[in-house]
């Protein structure tokens, strides 16, 4: 229902502003097909498959580091968070691997893995993805030690809550002075001013927002730059520049949905906190970056989620208990 909300008021406000909600439609559609796939693939193999995940997306990360076909735009923001998100993506569906995994050498294997994967996040260049692949091993980690998920849900939607807020409050001028300027070193000027152009095309337009891939035709910062992508690199602030205050909600509530389905899942606690870790790391990503412009992220994340909250057919059926006792001990009616 929230998928399919979205994908409708996409084109509601697309025929409002005639703007272009192939980009939205596309997301959507991604996200769906990676969660179905992951919760078939999660059923047959909950070990195999979230290596196989990972393994993909390290090789898409490496052979292709654009992330996407077709004339590349890398000045002056570039596409370092979707190279981060997509290779937390990775290392969590690891870890997730590695507590599905029964025997200790393959176990010990799968967190190897994951290992890699955060020392080639660093190799490629990517501060934010190596930070982030810490963070989702230390919170797997932590994850084996907690027995009840559901504090531990609430605190990872807690940290997405806050970094979409201080994104917001970045945007508004509304922190202390010192920080603000702390955080224009680590955000860049440029990023900066596009969230600022967001934030006023959201007050303008606070209803419907001014259309689907819109920002970057009426953004003062976008059209003075010479290689422009048209986004404000951040997903919140995007939603609500372009689809309005109802963006924005059908954005957390996705958010929200992903983490409700992750506390209901059959799946033990370690690998649903682990997921939850590295989507939360995922929505921290994109709040500051055009990480969910990338098809492969969302798919990705689509994935990540299936393979989390689904429900292996090992433990539908489980073993029936076999008499041995000799017939003449058992009890009969």
């Amino acid at each position: 229902m929230v998928l399919g909300a979205s994908a409708t008021w996409s084109l509601i406000t697309a025929t409002v502003h005639e703007g272009r909600p192939e980009g939205v439609l596309l997301a959507v559609l991604a996200v769906a097909a990676g969660y179905a796939a992951g919760r078939i693939c999660g059923a047959l193999l909950p070990v195999a498959a979230p290596c196989a995940g990972a393994l993909a997306g390290i090789g898409l990360a490496v052979a292709v580091p654009h992330l996407a076909p077709g004339p590349q735009i890398v000045a002056p923001l570039g596409h370092a968070g979707a190279t981060a998100a997509l290779l937390t993506l990775c290392a969590g569906a690891t870890c997730c691997a590695a507590w599905a995994a029964e025997s200790p050498p393959l176990r010990f294997a799968m967190g190897t893995l994951a290992v890699g994967i955060t020392v080639t996040a660093a190799a490629l260049g990517s501060t934010s993805g190596f930070v982030t692949c810490t963070a989702v091993l230390l919170c797997s980690l932590a994850a084996g030690r907690m027995h009840s998920r559901g504090l531990g849900i609430a605190g990872l939607a807690l940290v997405a809550a806050l970094v979409a807020g201080l994104t917001w409050a970045v945007a508004g001028n509304a922190l202390p002075e010192g920080l603000t300027t702390s955080l224009e070193g680590q955000l860049t000027q440029h990023r900066i001013q596009l969230w600022q152009d967001a934030l006023h095309l959201a007050h303008r337009n606070a209803a419907l927002g001014v259309g689907p891939e819109r920002f970057g035709e009426l953004s003062t910062t976008a059209t003075r730059t010479l290689f422009s992508d048209g986004k404000p690199h951040s997903a919140v602030l995007q939603q609500a520049a372009e689809q309005g205050v109802v963006g924005v909600v059908l954005l957390g509530a996705s958010l929200c949905w992903v983490l409700h389905a992750l506390w209901r899942s059959p799946r033990p606690t370690p690998v649903v906190l682990t997921a939850g870790a590295a989507l939360t790391a995922l929505a921290a990503i994109a709040a500051v970056s055009n990480a969910l412009s990338f098809t492969a992220v969302s798919v990705g994340a689509g994935l990540l989620a299936g393979l989390a909250t689904a429900r292996p057919l090992a433990e539908e059926s489980p073993p029936q208990k076999v008499d041995v006792r000799p017939r003449g001990d058992r009890l009969t009616p």
